[in-house]
């Protein structure tokens, strides 16, 4: 058994079960997702159930994490190839090659290449930048390599992880405060501690996934342009807006390069981009769209105020990274004058969700289901919110939001 105790406190079933349906493929596999998200453990955990359940032989497994002590050497494709050479003469038969943080190797793809050509070497990968895994794979492995995105803890997840059975709201309220990377929920729980922690992971973020592989000179701005991304969370943001903010704060920008700052940071998920769609005109509109955080706990903790005072964009937050876990495709919806909070499809069905923190106020309540009754289809449509009574009328569902959380949606 490899795994330690700490490892084995959550077993993420959902991604070891996408990853086991494509084991054996002859397709490069692809664990991609911010840093500390928890792609390391579930190569890890894979390794040893490759062992366990498949009589997988261990010596036929190379698991190779680039930025452990172990592996630092590992800096250019000549040093991977001549690392992973006696071992693949070594080794009769198939072989399975795990490779962590794959893109802090220069060149890793031409060697990932020539091994998958072999046929005898089933591979994983994972990585923190988006774009470096598309761009260079697209290119040497078009059509041969799949994408397995991995995301923080959901609120089940985090309960299991922290030992509760079940929901409270202290721990629905901590969840939103800290986000869902799973290190974080064992660590002593006092809010400096945590604070240091994700302040560590925001700038490993910045500094290793965005400045040193882009030669960002401009730091300050950059750190600038997330901080209004997280503070704009649920908002509509486009370039021209961030650029006129920061020429308040005495700061001359281009608009290309808010546009250039803002793609680094989604290419290393640190946030998400929400494209709008609109339902009358069928198509993406290209002015404005919706940022969101790729956790929120570093999100607060970048911001440094009472996260609990944003609680409505909070929720929506989550909503959204709940719906990517369920295998959504996941745009904002313009119905002429009125926004739809989400758009989701997933198998050819789509859905409509609009999120609010209560509906006690009418005007609140009025507006959150009228934007949905004014969908003139029928597909299914969601409200949630944290009131607890069922206000479900006229065929629009109302759903409490942790409870929500807890329903098992799998596609």
């Amino acid at each position: 058994m490899f795994l330690t105790v700490d490892e084995v406190i959550v077993c993420r079933e959902k991604y070891l079960s996408e990853i086991r349906r494509w084991k054996g493929a002859p397709i490069v596999k692809v664990l991609s997702g911010l840093r500390r998200v928890g792609k390391s453990v579930l190569l890890r955990q894979w390794r040893d159930r490759l062992c366990l359940e498949q009589g997988v032989v261990p010596d036929s497994i190379r698991l190779l994490e680039r930025d452990s002590l172990e592996w630092l050497h590992l800096e250019s494709w000549e040093a991977l190839r001549e690392e992973l050479t006696p071992w693949i003469e070594g080794v009769v038969g198939p072989k399975v090659l795990m490779i962590d943080e794959v893109q802090l190797i220069d060149g890793w793809e031409k060697v990932i290449n020539a091994l998958h050509k072999r046929g005898d070497i089933d591979i994983y990968l994972t990585g923190s930048n988006a774009r470096l895994l598309s761009t260079d794979l697209s290119t040497l492995l078009s059509g041969r390599w799949v994408g397995i995105p991995v995301l923080p803890l959901s609120y089940p997840e985090t309960l299991e992880i922290r030992g509760k059975t079940e929901h409270s709201p202290a721990e629905f309220e901590r969840w939103l405060r800290w986000g869902g990377l799973p290190g974080l929920h064992q660590l002593p729980d006092d809010r400096r501690t945590l604070e240091q922690a994700l302040d560590a992971i925001y700038s490993t973020v910045i500094l290793h996934d965005v400045v040193h592989r882009h030669e960002v000179r401009n730091v300050p701005l950059l750190e600038r342009v997330a901080r209004y991304l997280f503070d704009q969370v649920g908002n509509l943001v486009s370039a021209k807006r961030i650029a006129d903010f920061c020429k308040s704060q005495r700061i001359s920008v281009g608009v290309e390069t808010i546009q250039t700052y803002a793609s680094h940071l989604e290419g290393a998920y640190a946030v998400h981009r929400v494209k709008r769609w609109d339902l009358k005109g069928r198509r993406h509109l290209e002015v404005a769209e919706k940022f969101y955080a790729g956790d929120l706990g570093m999100r607060n903790a970048l911001l440094g105020r009472d996260a609990m005072a944003d609680v409505g964009a909070l929720l929506e937050n989550e909503v959204y990274l709940e719906l990517l876990r369920r295998g959504y495709t996941v745009s904002v919806g313009k119905l002429g004058d009125r926004e739809i909070d989400f758009v989701a499809e997933r198998a050819g069905q789509r859905e409509y969700f609009q999120v609010c923190y209560l509906l006690n106020d009418p005007a609140t309540r009025e507006r959150e289901f009228r934007s949905l009754l004014d969908i003139d289809d029928n597909h299914p449509k969601t409200v949630l919110s944290m009131d607890p009574l069922d206000l479900s009328h006229d065929g629009i569902r109302h759903i409490h939001l942790p409870h929500w959380f807890l329903e098992s949606d799998a596609p």
